[in-house]
């Protein structure tokens, strides 16, 4: 008679257990209702691989000249700003400044065009998203501080609007 173990009988406990020698394998379980069963392989479960090292682009070294940072305005227009009278338009995100909403049409506004608040006035362009900037201010465009498809940081002055 043979014996069975939970709802496994010896001759299925030894066909899985010739499956896990022929096939290699570290160990198997069966599972029927409530009751299972694991059949352990010679073979032991090799480590998890290492991690690949890391390498880290070293910073420039230090007497390597760091590249000039672009100035969005010259000293003249920097002087200038400081004396003209307006309302500062500056950058609310980090992107790329576009005039208008594509190349082929009219930029949003020019210098000497009136703007009143929540007129589009750029587009600022970040992580490809196209935002919309809207003017906080009623008046007339003054200045125009930075080119087209220029980067603009956070908070830097882009237009003045008097």
């Amino acid at each position: 008679m043979e014996k069975i173990y939970g709802q496994f009988d010896i001759e299925t406990i030894e066909k899985i257990a010739d499956i896990v020698e022929e096939k290699e394998l570290s160990e198997i379980t069966l599972t029927d209702g409530d009751k299972s069963i694991t059949i352990k392989g010679k073979r032991i479960m090799p480590p998890p691989p290492a991690p690949m090292p890391v390498q880290f682009m070293g910073a420039p070294a230090a007497n390597t000249p760091a590249p000039p940072a672009e100035s969005t305005l010259s000293e003249s227009e920097a002087a200038m700003a400081g004396e003209i009278s307006g309302n500062m338009v500056k950058a609310p995100i980090v992107g790329t400044f576009y005039a208008a909403p594509s190349p082929d049409k009219a930029p949003f506004v020019k210098v000497g065009d009136e703007v009143k608040k929540g007129d589009v006035i750029m587009i600022i362009e970040s992580m490809k998203l196209m935002n919309e900037i809207q003017s906080e201010f009623d008046g007339v465009v003054d200045k125009i501080l930075v080119d087209d498809g220029q980067a603009v940081e956070f908070d830097q002055p882009v237009m003045i609007i008097r």
